[in-house]
């Protein structure tokens, strides 16, 4: 099994949460995330005034998946937030040990 984490543009979200319906993909978590990468921020003008924004505002997706499901998957989240843009995100894999439905018990891919 496998944890697929995606930060991504808020812009994006509604088009990989469409994409992924499509594909089958029923489940996944959204939270709110901040940060930056080497681009780190950018600088923005008010009432004329510069100031600089570190921390770029994204959003954190993740997704369990099975060992056979986790590469299509992350192609469509790719797919989907491109826009060749800087600051598109990023996408990576953990491993998973286990997954428990805590109402059920069931564990492993049951669990998903």
């Amino acid at each position: 099994m496998k944890l697929i984490t995606a930060i991504v543009q808020q812009s994006a979200l509604d088009n990989i949460q469409i994409a992924l319906a499509q594909h089958g993909i029923a489940g996944m978590t959204i939270s709110e995330a901040s940060g930056y990468a080497r681009q780190r921020g950018h600088v923005e003008v008010y009432r004329g005034a510069e100031y600089t924004i570190d921390f770029v505002e994204k959003v954190r997706i993740e997704i369990l998946s099975t060992d056979d499901e986790y590469q299509p998957i992350t192609k469509v989240i790719c797919d989907a937030a491109r826009t060749g843009d800087i600051g598109d995100g990023k996408v990576w894999i953990t491993p998973v040990d286990d997954v428990i439905r805590i109402r059920t018990d069931e564990r492993g891919v049951k669990a998903i």
